[in-house]
């Protein structure tokens, strides 16, 4: 565990970060699959549905003129129906699958750059307790401790730089 309060509040968000992360790549993935498979049961009930419609158009065309127009009507609200449909799988592909679909590239962006930040803490930590051993061996030296201070500063400024 960490010694201080601050590197254990650091610890302590950064497990909240991983699961967080953890978190929405499961769900966000659960989420998109299920859509796109409701989008996909949606589609087949729609050309289910226009199967229904050119059989009710074909079954009109061998009755009489009265029935015939009661069928036809029937068939162009049936339709209608099937067009709606459509657009329900069309807005659920574009507005809400395909969002879906581009967390798995944000996540995994944000679990590269916590990797890369938990990476350059652990770095951090080594080199503090490099100096830490070197101030106990020989807490004269000044010059030598502040030369590895500034060191390590201009090191954590470089890969910060690096990541922006």
């Amino acid at each position: 565990m960490s010694s201080t309060p601050d590197a254990r509040a650091r610890d302590s968000q950064t497990r909240q970060i991983q699961d967080t992360v953890t978190n929405v790549e499961k769900h966000f993935g659960e989420l998109c699959q299920l859509f796109a498979g409701y989008a996909r049961k949606t589609a087949r009930l729609r050309d289910k549905g226009d199967l229904l419609v050119r059989e009710v158009n074909i079954y009109a065309d061998t009755e009489t003129p009265h029935l015939k127009n009661g069928l036809k009507n029937f068939a162009d609200q049936l339709a209608k129906v099937q067009d709606y449909r459509q657009a329900e799988v069309e807005r659920l592909e574009v507005k809400v699958v395909e969002p879906l679909k581009s967390y798995g590239t944000v996540v995994k962006l944000k679990r590269e750059d916590l990797k890369a930040t938990l990476s350059a803490r652990n770095r951090e930590a080594k080199q503090m307790q490099q100096l830490d051993r070197m101030r106990q061996r020989n807490p004269s030296d000044r010059q030598i401790i502040v030369s590895f201070l500034f060191c390590i500063h201009w090191q954590w400024h470089a890969m910060c730089d690096s990541q922006a």
